[in-house]
């Protein structure tokens, strides 16, 4: 496939890839390297909406971008892409991966044009990758990673979850992705074996992840920790006849922080009884400017369980930690080979233990920069510890953390950009913690992973907006559940909401990978883009008047209260509008139902 690829582009080289996650995708990665090209690995946009902006945006983002001398995709992808209007597509050079399987052996170097002079593949300072990041807070970013910073990543991680080559590895997350693609060049440099799935099969059957585990006595496996609820909901025995058997696994390597400890704790508790042992479950940091792996909390052979099934971990604020980091004056006086220091964010000054702040991280991982963006480069991947000697830059993360007790646990509390200021503005309050309480408000009509919380226009309210399940039941009526929301919120967290949003399946804006998109969401309620089933709009003061819509004819009534014990109550059912409470609280319905 190398040489098939040389036939077409020059080494250095920059190839767009295409192709959908599997042994394909697996191939392509390693035919790149081995031909000493440079890979974009992206998700293939759906074919039939490429003739819509929205369906082709990040694709000709990343052509503008890389400009890649080719793209690697499947035939009939390649076919539905010549028939879109799409120009700037149609002119580039498309190789059917299907072409590049059909060639004859590696004995064939002189079509390559070069002879054997591919398999030197990508030296250290040489450009291997182009990463793209979520775009959780933005727009995907190009990170630039060299075959060494690479393979110093994958390296630290293998010593971090001591792999070696009797490991199994056992994966569902795309290679596409950093963490998939991390993970698969992890189990080659451990000499370990790796058994993939496809990221749909497991969205259609959860189960099937841990069946995999079981079947091939997986003793590692990666699985982001947004996911452990819809692991919990639709994994159970009921979702499948196999027996499971989870006693092989060293590491559950948790990813995709936040880590709530109440979801792992539940889900140690209901999957101890397959076997699975508490000391296995590894939560941990990372992200693309630093190729992917950060830090681990895990605790290797010296985990001990407090009692039963429970963790050995700590947590705080809810969380559990994703780093232990090493003490404060080291005796061999040497820094680590990853660097983390949680500093001021204004000042870049290290701040003490127990006192939150921005993460920086800083190792041979790091990546170079972002492509085509020097000054973003500068400000994120060029930063310095004021008094510090040396010429040790340091990754902004852009994430808050806190260093805390005497093991220096590292908890990573959320995206700084994510944040949201209160009412007084004394305090800023990170975004998951509110889509925490309003989905614990109504677990069993929200979809879990699909509420987002952002600030309003107005500086002193927040916005909420939940996808409803599908089929969901009639026996809770839409202004309930968001009366709900807003109770949960303020109980739990002192913040008002003044806007609660209820949205059909899917109507909340994820990246590939699942992160919420809360700019997103906040630029398509705005637009009226989000597809409404419910909303209500609540008044400033604590009365808790109310404003409600839903899609259909509209009516007026008297709003009903969230505070507890406050005079004005109100239940809707269909058309028929029943309400007490002062005048000066209306609640105006517009409602489907």
């Amino acid at each position: 496939m190398a040489l098939g690829l040389l036939e077409t582009v020059r080494r250095g080289d920059t190839v767009l890839l295409l192709a959908a996650p599997g042994l394909r995708l697996v191939k392509l990665i390693f035919a790149c390297q081995r031909a000493g090209l440079v890979a974009v690995p992206m998700s293939p946009p759906d074919a039939s909406k490429l003739g819509t902006p929205a369906g082709r945006r990040h694709l000709l983002r990343a052509v503008a971008q890389t400009r890649p001398a080719a793209a690697v995709a499947d035939a009939g992808y390649i076919e539905a892409v010549m028939e879109s209007p799409v120009a700037a597509l149609k002119r580039l050079r498309w190789v059917p991966v299907g072409h590049l399987e059909s060639r004859g052996g590696p004995g064939d170097t002189a079509a390559a044009g070069g002879g054997p002079g591919y398999y030197g593949g990508c030296a250290p300072g040489e450009t291997y990758l182009i990463q793209y990041t979520s775009g959780a807070t933005g727009a995907p970013r190009p990170v630039v990673v060299t075959a060494g910073a690479a393979a110093h990543n994958v390296r630290a991680a293998r010593k971090a979850y001591d792999l070696h080559p009797g490991s199994v590895v056992a994966s569902w997350l795309p290679q596409y992705h950093d963490c998939g693609l991390m993970f698969l060049l992890l189990t080659v440099v451990a000499g370990a074996t790796c058994v993939l799935a496809s990221p749909a099969a497991f969205v259609w059957r959860p189960r099937l992840w841990l069946e995999l585990v079981a079947e091939f006595r997986a003793t590692c496996t990666p699985f982001p920790s947004f996911a452990l609820p819809l692991v919990l909901r639709r994994g159970r025995p009921a979702h499948g006849a196999r027996p499971l058997d989870l006693g092989s696994l060293r590491n559950l390597i948790l990813v995709n922080e936040p880590i709530y400890e109440s979801s792992v704790d539940e889900f140690v508790e209901k999957f101890g009884r397959a076997g699975l042992d508490a000391a296995s479950i590894s939560p941990s940091y990372g992200l693309a400017e630093n190729c992917k792996f950060v830090s681990t909390a895990w605790r290797g052979a010296d985990a001990k369980l407090r009692s039963g099934r429970q963790l050995s971990l700590p947590s705080y604020k809810k969380l559990l930690p994703s780093a232990r980091l090493p003490p404060l004056v080291a005796s061999s006086g040497e820094e680590p080979e990853i660097d983390i220091v949680v500093v001021d964010g204004q000042t870049g000054v290290p701040v003490e233990d127990g006192v939150e702040g921005e993460i920086w991280v800083s190792s041979p991982s790091n990546a170079s920069g972002y492509l085509g963006q020097p000054s973003a480069s500068r400000e994120v991947f060029g930063a310095r510890l004021p008094g510090r000697a040396g010429a040790r830059c340091f990754v902004r993360t852009g994430d808050c953390g806190v260093v805390r007790g005497t093991e220096r646990y590292l908890y990573v509390l959320g995206r700084s950009a994510d944040a949201i200021a209160t009412g007084d503005g004394r305090r800023r309050v990170h975004a998951h913690y509110l889509e925490t309480a309003a989905f614990g408000s109504s677990p069993g009509s929200l979809r879990g992973g699909c509420v987002a919380a952002f600030a309003a226009p107005s500086p002193s309210s927040v916005v909420v907006v939940a996808e409803l399940q599908k089929g969901r039941g009639n026996n809770v009526h839409p202004s309930s559940i968001c009366d709900g929301i807003r109770r949960a919120v303020w109980k739990e967290e002192g913040v008002k909401v003044g806007h609660v949003v209820l949205a059909e399946s899917g109507g909340v804006p994820k990246t590939t990978s699942g992160k919420l998109l809360r700019g997103s969401a906040r630029e398509m309620l705005a637009g009226e883009l989000i597809p409404k089933v419910f909303e209500a709009l609540y008044d400033e003061d604590d009365r808790g008047a109310t404003c409600a819509r839903g899609g259909g004819n509209e009516v007026e009534a008297p709003g009903t209260s969230w505070v507890p014990g406050e005079a004005g109550s109100g239940e809707v059912a269909g058309m028929v509008v029943m309400a007490s409470g002062s005048a000066s609280q209306r609640l105006r319905l517009q409602s489907s139902l």
